[in-house]
């Protein structure tokens, strides 16, 4: 069986999946369903799980629930969990879950939509989504294998289950060992990617570094400092956090994109961090991670890839990026050296806005979401300049990387200084005019 096509064709591998779902229960042994899982099957329905019976057991009411929850250890982590893995904008397609020790469902994020379709299953709040509660599923799985474990389709036992695809791994205590919880992430086939079980992973080994610190991390500094050692985000090179000191502005023009801080400090930005930034800047609205997944990698782009991706960027700028959509906070917007040339020439100060456009927006960057910025940016220094009717400036303009080859420019300049003007006549030469 190609266990690629869960990826590639989940509806293809959900039929063949159905197909063996139905034998295993009828008796007759098949290669596509796991040892493990016929093992798991087989010990739900001898507790009387039925694979047509749908309806966990509920072991609080969800006001019970909101109580329990205040006083559990995961309450500490769950604002990390739900910043690196959640999306309950209105396009949201996954559910993120956390249960207890024992599968109870204490937390659950998710859109109104796929809330809906978690409710039809009664996977809420209270509900007991252990083997003995409703069955096989990946929640289930994580709390009897210890580790963690992607569920697709009919792999689960009760047939409601067979249109979603769940991935789950349990948190356990860093100084016992003992098993806290279980964080979930389902949605329908779809949704999930090759991603969706490392970045699970990746979420429980933040959680459980969390955990591990002195005062359960609730202390500013624990999240951005926990998400370096255990998602590999860089710091920058203070004693201070980066969630204790603000940015102040972002540096997207040339080579070498980075993050001012108050302090006077810099932290260099990887290529990918920079250009998610600068598509932030480019918009107030904000992007969701479905809009910046396409514009930054095309079909192959995944919103869970981005959802960590802006976990890292936010682990190191702090509230300096919000979320749902991603959007940069009201204190940056606008504080970008790309961003300070547009609003220069919004002003009228053209002048000002050539000395300060001293580079090409990220300019090492080849994406074409990028690129069309990086163009913009140039069109609209390039039209300022030509309609400006300054020779001098002109000369400035066209003596710039981002000028030299502006041919307009060059036949502006020789209006105003004439056609046998030695200047004109230089950038005529280098523009290839």
């Amino acid at each position: 069986m190609d266990h690629g096509l869960k990826f590639s064709d989940p509806a293809t591998y959900a039929r063949t999946l159905r197909r063996a779902h139905e034998l295993v229960i009828a008796g007759v042994q098949r290669p596509e369903i796991p040892t493990r899982l016929v093992d798991s099957w087989h010990r739900s329905m001898a507790l009387g799980i039925s694979p047509d019976q749908h309806s966990p057991r509920h072991l609080h009411e969800v006001s019970e629930v909101l109580k329990i929850r205040r006083e559990h250890r995961l309450q500490q982590v769950m604002p990390a969990l739900q910043d690196l893995l959640a999306d309950d904008s209105r396009s949201g397609r996954h559910l993120l879950v956390l249960t207890d020790a024992g599968g109870e469902v204490l937390w659950r994020v998710g859109s109104p939509e796929v809330l809906r379709r978690a409710d039809q299953l009664e996977f809420l709040e209270g509900a007991d989504w252990s083997e003995a509660g409703i069955g096989t599923n990946a929640i289930s799985e994580a709390l009897v294998t210890g580790g963690p474990v992607q569920l697709f389709s009919a792999e689960h036992l009760v047939r409601t289950h067979h249109e979603w695809a769940c991935t789950a791994a349990p948190i356990t205590d860093p100084a016992t060992g003992r098993v806290l919880g279980v964080l979930d992430v389902s949605g329908p086939l779809d949704t999930i990617s090759a991603d969706t079980l490392r970045m699970v992973r990746c979420a429980v080994r933040v959680a459980e570094a969390l955990l591990g610190t002195s005062d359960g991390g609730t202390h500013p500094g624990a999240f951005s400092s926990v998400a370096a050692t255990s998602v590999g985000a860089p710091l920058r090179p203070t004693p201070a956090s980066a969630r204790s000191v603000a940015v102040k502005s972002l540096e997207l023009l040339g080579d070498k994109p980075a993050a001012v801080f108050a302090d006077g400090s810099r932290a260099p930005l990887t290529l990918r961090r920079a250009e998610i930034l600068a598509l932030l800047d480019s918009r107030s609205q904000g992007w969701s991670a479905e809009e910046l997944a396409c514009e930054l990698h095309g079909d192959a782009g995944t919103p869970q890839a981005i959802r960590t991706e802006m976990f890292r960027v936010r682990s190191m700028l702090g509230g300096a990026v919000e979320s749902t959509p991603y959007r940069l906070a009201p204190g940056l917007a606008g504080h970008t050296d790309s961003g300070r040339v547009l609003r220069l020439l919004r002003a009228g100060m053209v002048g000002e806005a050539v000395e300060a456009y001293r580079a090409p927006l990220l300019s090492r960057s080849g994406t074409l979401a990028v690129q069309l910025l990086r163009d913009q940016l140039d069109l609209a220094v390039a039209s300022a300049v030509r309609a400006s009717g300054d020779a001098d400036l002109l000369v400035r303009w066209l003596s710039t990387d981002m000028g030299a080859a502006d041919s307009l420019a060059v036949d502006a300049l020789g209006g105003l200084v004439g056609l046998n003007d030695a200047r004109y006549l230089a950038f005529r030469a280098s523009a290839g005019v």
